[in-house]
């Protein structure tokens, strides 16, 4: 969608997509749902400061598309949108205290409690992401504090501490360093170690914060589960000794990249009765 070139461009295809699939759909469009990157106002329909959306920030995206489809929409972070839809449904169906974690370039949790979106001040996504998790050894972290979760457990964090440590494979991505550690390269099984161990740090402290009874975990680290969840579950649970740490359940996303998506639309339904009630 071109979005570096500014919100109304990118707008202006998204809409036009939409448009032509609207064709010959035969009726109207009920609602919209959208989850975006980085941090979004979902009471005023806004977009906040996100580096990856430059000349975004406070444009009135809810509004734009309200004005152009004539219904009403809705505005979410997209971890957010991806936990409804893992809650709603996925492979957090029938969790009360239920937390979806994504663990790719960056590092998400959406949080939904008694079936909805739990919101800080002014509506604001917890940025759990970027909780302190190794200060002393920790890298700097853009958010402005120093060895966040993010920045040691996150997908890029796992490659640049492995490159850092390698002469040979200069350039490798994590999916690179799990394949090596599952082919017995020792640095690479050092990488993935260290990674399985900041993971459980990050969510043992999940569970001792909000004792949820389900996390579910996605994002593109995930294809590579087998080599550090089952491990770093334990690990977790064992770091959270004060709360029913045994009985939370860590399991992967079912919905795959689709769970923003289902998300979003799980949001939109919420502004309208369900589209079959009106068939």
């Amino acid at each position: 969608t071109e979005a570096s070139l500014g919100p109304e461009r990118a707008l202006g295809q998204i809409c036009a997509v939409m448009d032509d699939g609207l064709i010959g759909v035969g009726r109207r469009l009920e609602a919209i749902g959208v989850g975006c990157t980085g941090p979004v106002d979902p009471v005023a329909g806004v977009i906040g400061d996100v580096a990856l959306l430059p000349g975004w920030q406070g444009y009135p995206l809810r509004s734009h598309l309200e004005q152009h489809f004539k219904a009403p929409a809705c505005l979410e972070n997209d971890c957010d949108a991806a936990a409804l839809g893992e809650f709603s449904y996925g492979a957090g169906r029938g969790s009360d205290r239920f937390l979806y974690t994504t663990i790719s370039t960056g590092i998400g949790v959406g949080i939904v409690v008694d079936g909805k979106v739990y919101r800080g001040t002014a509506g604001a996504h917890p940025e759990l992401g970027h909780h302190t998790i190794d200060h002393s050894a920790g890298p700097d972290c853009y958010c402005g504090s120093r060895g966040c979760w993010e920045s040691l457990a996150s997908g890029p964090a796992i490659a640049e501490w492995f490159n850092i440590q390698s002469a040979d494979s200069p350039d490798a991505t994590a999916a690179d360093v799990f394949l090596k550690a599952s082919a017995g390269n020792e640095l690479a099984r050092r990488a993935v170690e260290r990674f399985t161990q900041y993971l459980a740090i990050g969510l043992g402290n999940l569970i001792t914060f909000f004792a949820p009874d389900t996390i579910v975990l996605g994002g593109g680290v995930m294809a590579s589960a087998p080599a550090f969840l089952e491990r770093a579950a334990g690990l977790a649970r064992s770091r959270a000794g004060l709360v029913p740490s045994q009985s939370v359940a860590i399991r992967l996303g079912v919905l795959g990249r689709q769970a923003g998506l289902v998300g979003a639309a799980s949001a939109a339904q919420l502004l309208n009765p369900p589209l079959e009630e009106k068939s």
